[in-house]
C-alpha cells in the first residue's frame, strides 16, 4: 500500500516541470488523498542530502496555479547517481559511499514508497540505475518517471514533455530577433537553438516559424518582405552541413534580400569545432556526465565566423532562444500530453509498476509504462521526415545528407 510519494525534477529545465507537478499532486489529491506527498529540492541532490518540502493541504487546494508557470518550484541541477567522485567532490556523498545506496536508504528514512521523477534522458537512465538497484536488494519502492527533454529524444517515446512549448517559444523569440534583418545593410542573423545531439527542437522552431511567416500579411513594397523575414538555412547535427556549397547558396540571398536567417542547432558542426579547438590544444569542458560543455564552444559564433567573409555580411548577429525557449509555462498541447502522462503514472505508482511513461514508438505508439531498461538518450531526428524536407524544399535548402555518428 502506497502511503507517502516523492517528486523530484532534474536535469535542464523544460516548459512541463512546474505542471507536472502540479498535475501529480491534482491526480494524488483526486484518486488517494490519504497518500502524503513530498519533493526532494534540486532533484537528486536534494534526495542525497534529504531535504524537501512536504505538500500541504495549502498546496494541494492551489496546485492549479503551477499549471501557469515555467522552471520548477522544486528546483534542479545535474547529479548523475554512479559518478561518485563527482558527488564526493560536490560533498553530495562521504568518501567511499555508494551513492546509489546513500539516495535508496534515504527513501526509506523519510518513508517513501513511490518516487516520481520528471526530467529527460540523464533524469531517467539515473532513475533506472537507482529502480535496478531498489530491486536488487529488495527496498520495495516503486519509481515512475516523466519524459521531459526540450529535445524530444528518449527513446523509445515518441514525444517528450514540453518540446511542443519550447520549439513555439523558440518561434515567438525568432519574431523579434529576426526584425533586426532591416537595422542595417547584409545582416546575417544566427539563431541559435538548443539541442546536443538532436536537430528537433531547431526543426521544430524553423518549421513554427515559418508556418507563422506564412500565415501573416506582408507588404513588400515598403520593405515588409516575407522573404528577408523567412528562413533561409536550418542545420541540425544529423546532417552534413557543407559549409562552401551553402554559403554560395545564401551568398545569393544575401545579394537579393540584404539579410541571411539561419535557424542553427547548438550540436551542429560540433565535431569540427572540438577538433579545431584540440588542435590548438584547448581543453574542452565537460559536465558530470561527459557531455561537453556547448555554452563554452559557442557554436553560433563559430558559424558566424565561416561564414561571415564568404557572404560579405557588415554586420552578425547570434542569438540564443534556449533560456527563453526552456522556462516557459507550458502550452495547450503539452498541458494535455501532461494530463494524461500524469493520469497513467500515478495509476501505475499506486499499483506499484515501475518505468517511464510515454506514447512506446515500439509498440505502435501506444501510451505506456516503458521498462526503465528500454529507456535510452540521443534519440536522433530523422532528417527524412517529410515535413522537415518539405521545410527545406520551401525554403530553397537542398535535401539534407545524413551526418557520420560523431561525439557531440
Amino acid at each position: 500500500m502506497v502511503s507517502k510519494v516523492a517528486l523530484l525534477t532534474a536535469g535542464g529545465f523544460a516548459p512541463c516541470l512546474s505542471s507536472a507537478i502540479g498535475g501529480l499532486i491534482e491526480r494524488y489529491t483526486e484518486v488517494a488523498p490519504e497518500v502524503e506527498i513530498i519533493g526532494y529540492r534540486n532533484g537528486y541532490q536534494g534526495l542525497l542530502t534529504g531535504d524537501f518540502v512536504t505538500v500541504t493541504d495549502e498546496v494541494r487546494a492551489q496546485a492549479h496555479l503551477l499549471h501557469e508557470f515555467g522552471g520548477s518550484p522544486l528546483g534542479n541541477s545535474r547529479v548523475k547517481l554512479t559518478n561518485a567522485a563527482d558527488l564526493v567532490k560536490r560533498g553530495l556523498v562521504a568518501e567511499g559511499d555508494d551513492p546509489l545506496k546513500v539516495a535508496a536508504d534515504q527513501l526509506v528514512a523519510d518513508g517513501v514508497d513511490v518516487l516520481h521523477t520528471i526530467g529527460g534522458d540523464d533524469t531517467n537512465t539515473t532513475a533506472a540505475d537507482l529502480a535496478a538497484y531498489l530491486a536488487k536488494h529488495d527496498y520495495g519502492l516503486t519509481v515512475v518517471g516523466l519524459p521531459k527533454t526540450i529535445d524530444n529524444d528518449i527513446v523509445p517515446i515518441r514525444q517528450s514533455l514540453g518540446a511542443d512549448t519550447a520549439a513555439e517559444m523558440g518561434a515567438r523569440f525568432a519574431k523579434n530577433v529576426m526584425a533586426e534583418h532591416n537595422a542595417g545593410t547584409r545582416i546575417l542573423i544566427i539563431h541559435e537553438v538548443m539541442g546536443r545531439n538532436c536537430g528537433w527542437l531547431t526543426a521544430a522552431t524553423a518549421r513554427k516559424y515559418h508556418e507563422w511567416t506564412d500565415g501573416v500579411d506582408w507588404l513588400p513594397e515598403i520593405g515588409l518582405s516575407k522573404l528577408a523575414w523567412d528562413v533561409h538555412a536550418v542545420f541540425v547535427p544529423e546532417a552534413i552541413i557543407d559549409i562552401e556549397e551553402e554559403a554560395a547558396r545564401l551568398r545569393t540571398v544575401m545579394d537579393e534580400v540584404g539579410c541571411v536567417n539561419i535557424f542553427l542547432s547548438e550540436g551542429a558542426g560540433i565535431a569540427d569545432i572540438v577538433a579545431e579547438m584540440e588542435s590548438k590544444g584547448e581543453e574542452v569542458a565537460r559536465d558530470a556526465f561527459g557531455h561537453i560543455r556547448l555554452e563554452r564552444i559557442n557554436p553560433g559564433q563559430w558559424f558566424g565566423k565561416q561564414f561571415a567573409e564568404m557572404l560579405d555580411a557588415q554586420k552578425v548577429l547570434v542569438q540564443k532562444s534556449g533560456y527563453y525557449s526552456r522556462s516557459a509555462a507550458a502550452n495547450a498541447f503539452d498541458r494535455a500530453l501532461i494530463k494524461s502522462m500524469v493520469d497513467l503514472g500515478v495509476d501505475s505508482a499506486l499499483a506499484g509498476n515501475p518505468g517511464v511513461v510515454g506514447h512506446d514508438e515500439e509498440n505502435g505508439d501506444v501510451l505506456s509504462v516503458i521498462a526503465f531498461d528500454r529507456i535510452a538518450g540521443g534519440k536522433p531526428f530523422d532528417i527524412t521526415e517529410d515535413w522537415y524536407v518539405k521545410l527545406l524544399a520551401t525554403i530553397g535548402q537542398p535535401k539534407p545528407v545524413a551526418a557520420p555518428a560523431a561525439e557531440h
